[in-house]
């Protein structure tokens, strides 16, 4: 298993309720309802940005998605999918900055630490 770790920024010009809006209301739903995408995804994740203080993060970043996939392969599939050259690259250009998001593709986590059980 492997995670597509991506912090995103919107798109200049855009609210951040707008933002938060187009990625969970239909960028989300859109991977979600088109089979051909949805297969090579494990897991989506959306996280929003705390909101309060401003010292919880990088500025300018608005959110982070993480997508477990199986391999490194299904990551590589699911981009070379003419669905997501149909719907996904523009869909992206509607809310994102993509020019400056910062992205990585992990391995299983090595854990170092539990926290308390009780």
């Amino acid at each position: 298993m492997v995670k597509l770790v991506c912090f995103l920024k919107r798109r200049e010009g855009m609210t951040l309720e707008e933002f938060y809006a187009h990625w969970e209301g239909n960028h989300g739903p859109l991977i979600r309802s088109t089979p051909e995408l949805a297969r090579h995804i494990v897991r989506y994740e959306q996280h929003r940005r705390v909101p309060q203080p401003d010292w919880c993060g990088t500025p300018g970043y608005d959110g982070i998605t993480i997508q477990w996939l199986e391999s490194v392969d299904a990551f590589l599939a699911f981009c070379a999918e003419p669905k997501y050259v149909e719907l996904i690259e523009p869909d992206e250009k509607r809310f994102l900055d993509r020019d400056n998001l910062v992205w990585m593709i992990t391995e299983e986590p090595l854990v170092t630490m539990d926290g308390p059980t009780s």
